[in-house]
């Protein structure tokens, strides 16, 4: 039987191993020592900290500086708002024995710095009547109202003065629904003047049907909001955050909160400018009275149209009078403008002036038409 040999292994070589294996974890344990240092005080992780400490602070500043902007905005819009009343003011006290019926008491904005004030037909009263302005400085003057339109309840009255303080015209055909808006007027009467709320642009092009004294009356293409709205507002502008009126506050649903309207500003945009530049303005008219869609069904559920406007009667004599124009035709079409609101029809006529022609494109059943028309004065 033979023996295993057992194989002898070298000292030498046995402690070179040891020591090279001993070398190496000394490495390993330094490098872990080190880099385990390096996490707990690596400058970055502390600056990425510092840094999202001072953004947060910076957006706190950002979020203040823009409210105190807002605010000062609309406390310099305020300095445009005015007081208007039938009756001359005698004191404060004349506005809570009264009300704003008896006393045509509302508010006002000024537009031009000669002195026009933009505001409701049903609060300064129709043309040529007169009426009292109270400025924010607490001054009164009398003023007379140049220009006014029933039908969009809007009027422009003049005092004599010159001012620096009169409000920005926005653009309200660029106004979106969820928009925040501030409304400014003088609800219940002078006690409480220039007070301001604020909501959102509830909606657009609005319709609705006004019921007084047994007569049926129709505003169309308003501007929705949830500002607040109260008896005394009326004829006080409805404002963007960055000052700019883009209505006019007019009527309040009673039976609800929060619903209330403004007629937008472009529509009377151009019979400001007029007055501004010229003290007078000369006010075409097509010579008919007219619907779109959305006033329709609430005359007759049996006339069906998408997009125009609908002829319902044309004024004897007037300028539509006589030519191919009929009652029942939809107007689709003024020059090149397509046409969907009554306030689009009256925008591009007030650019022009009586005497001027129009191409008006009408839709009779199934027969497209052109018919040239001469304007003349209202």
């Amino acid at each position: 039987m033979k023996s295993r040999r057992v194989k002898k292994v070298n000292p030498k070589k046995k402690i070179i191993t040891i020591t090279i294996l001993t070398i190496m974890l000394w490495i390993l344990a330094f490098y872990v020592y080190i880099t385990y240092n390096n996490i707990e005080i690596n400058n970055e992780n502390y600056e990425i900290k510092k840094l999202e400490s001072t953004i947060s602070e910076q957006t706190v500043e950002k979020v203040e500086e823009k409210s105190k902007n807002i605010a000062d905005i609309i406390e310099e819009t305020t300095k445009s708002v005015v007081g208007i009343s039938k009756l001359k003011n005698t004191g404060n006290l004349i506005l809570s024995t009264n009300n704003e019926q008896e006393l045509g008491l509302g508010t006002g904005i000024l537009v031009t710095s000669n002195g026009y004030i933009l505001s409701n037909e049903h609060v300064t009263g129709s043309r040529y009547s007169n009426c009292y302005i109270t400025l924010e400085n607490g001054k009164t003057y009398e003023g007379k109202v140049v220009w006014s339109d029933e039908s969009l309840d809007l009027s422009l009255t003049k005092i004599d003065i010159q001012t620096a303080n009169y409000a920005k015209l926005g653009d309200s055909s660029k106004i979106r629904v969820g928009e925040t808006v501030y409304a400014i007027g003088n609800p219940i009467g002078f006690e409480f003047r220039r007070t301001v709320t604020s909501g959102i642009v509830s909606a657009k092009n609005r319709t609705i049907k006004l019921e007084e004294e047994k007569n049926k009356t129709y505003m169309s293409d308003l501007i929705q909001t949830d500002a607040t709205i109260n008896p005394g507002n009326s004829g006080g502008p409805l404002i963007l955050p960055n000052g700019e009126v883009i209505g006019i506050n007019t009527v309040k649903i009673s039976s609800a909160e929060g619903i209330g309207f403004a007629v937008p500003i472009n529509v009377i945009k151009q019979i400001i400018k007029s007055y501004e530049e010229t003290n007078n303005y000369e006010q075409p008219t097509i010579g008919i009275y007219a619907y779109d869609s959305a006033v329709i069904p609430y005359l007759d559920k049996n006339i069906n149209f998408e997009q125009g406007i609908y002829v319902a009667k044309i004024t004897k004599n007037g300028p539509a009078d006589n030519t191919e124009l009929k009652e029942k035709d939809i107007i689709t079409k003024i020059d090149k403008e397509e046409l969907k609101t009554m306030n689009e029809l009256r925008e591009y006529i007030y650019t022009k002036k009586p005497g001027d022609e129009v191409n008006v494109r009408i839709k009779r059943g199934k027969i497209i038409k052109d018919i040239m028309i001469k304007l003349g004065k209202k």
